[in-house]
């Protein structure tokens, strides 16, 4: 017999939040136009903001922030075959279909991204490659950084440890760019703006749609020369989307409503983490908890990976995503409610005790 579903909760990531009443309704009477032709003045006012939170001089909506990592790489890559240097473990390397090499003709460098998602600051500089060195090697044009660190559980990136790696791109000659997708979990967690956490940076890429819930798009931040330049390649990409202010709409009440929502995200994702981590036979590393992500390790049951696992909790209502044979991800997010963690908690309960009873 199937147990019925009570309740649905999804923690498969937090780009799966629906619109609130009030981006409905803004996105409804959003005042819009051609921001193709640099009209639309509902994205002129979102591009204004986001660059004034970032402290920069100029911004510029994209419908993902995988089109906007991309088009930073290839304003500061601008010749082919130059190198980026960026963590093994980071999205711009693994999730993002490999942009920067198939559109770009731009070399990926890694570094191992450490536990905390740091790379060593002595590993960047040793992979810094010269114009004046061996003609066998591609030349060092960039620097990525991402900040939260989603693969290493949405690690915080100290400031300190940003401002020595801009300190290296300084010193050779490199730009310094940071895929910010959810920066503004990081700014919650750290207690610092996020123009501190990136103020050594030459370009961002924040997204709207992951932390604080907008339906669509990202924004990148830069210099004006380097806006200008990120709009020629927008429009190369197809990212041209004319009446854009539909969407800006509802990321400016993403932006001004669910920023202050992320400090509940991450208690939550906290008490979640220990709550799981008394689970018999589940571990959690609940002190690297710091934002709304939260990976749990499984007993590694040959009979009983992470695809399983997930499968039987989907029955029971609970959707989460296999992020290794036996490590599963949970991804907090401002739609998840006290009573949810409450129900998680349970199916986690009763899916384990029943294996376990079934291998005695």
């Amino acid at each position: 017999m199937v147990t019925p579903v009570i309740r649905t909760v999804d923690l498969r990531s937090d780009t799966v939040t629906k619109p609130t009443e009030s981006m409905r309704s803004a996105m409804a009477n959003a005042e819009v136009d051609d921001d193709v032709l640099g009209n639309d003045p509902t994205a002129v006012l979102l591009e204004r903001e986001v660059a004034e939170i970032a402290g920069k001089e100029a911004a510029m909506f994209v419908p993902s922030g995988t089109m906007g990592n991309l088009i930073s790489v290839l304003v500061h890559c601008d010749e082919r075959g130059s190198e980026v240097i960026l963590g093994d473990d980071s999205h711009i390397h693994i999730y993002e279909n490999g942009g920067v090499s198939s559109l770009g003709g731009v070399h990926p460098r890694t570094v191992k991204n450490e536990e905390d998602g740091t790379m060593e600051i002595s590993s960047i500089e040793a992979a810094v490659r010269s114009p004046k060195g061996d003609l066998h090697y591609p030349v060092t044009k960039l620097i990525c950084l991402e900040n939260t660190q989603a693969n290493c559980g949405g690690r915080c990136l100290p400031i300190e440890y940003i401002d020595k790696v801009g300190e290296l791109a300084k010193k050779h000659g490199l730009k310094l760019h940071i895929d910010g997708a959810r920066i503004f979990n990081a700014s919650v967690a750290l207690g610092v703006p996020v123009r501190r956490i990136v103020q050594a940076a030459d370009s961002v890429s924040i997204c709207l749609s992951k932390g604080i819930g907008a339906p669509v798009g990202s924004v990148i931040v830069g210099s004006k020369s380097f806006i200008t330049k990120a709009r020629w390649l927008r429009k190369t990409l197809g990212g041209g989307m004319r009446q854009i202010g539909v969407l800006c709409a509802a990321a400016l009440v993403a932006l001004r409503e669910n920023v202050a929502k992320l400090e509940d995200d991450h208690k939550n994702a906290k008490i979640l983490a220990e709550g799981l981590n008394r689970i018999e036979r589940l571990k959690v590393n609940v002190a690297a908890v710091e934002t709304n992500i939260i990976y749990v390790d499984l007993p590694k049951d040959p009979k009983f990976g992470a695809e399983d696992a997930c499968k039987s909790l989907e029955v029971l209502g609970v959707l989460v995503i296999p992020q290794t044979t036996f490590r599963i991800r949970i991804v907090l997010h401002h739609q998840i409610s006290d009573s949810d963690l409450d129900y998680v908690l349970s199916c986690f309960e009763k899916l384990f005790s029943s294996v376990a009873e079934e291998k005695a």
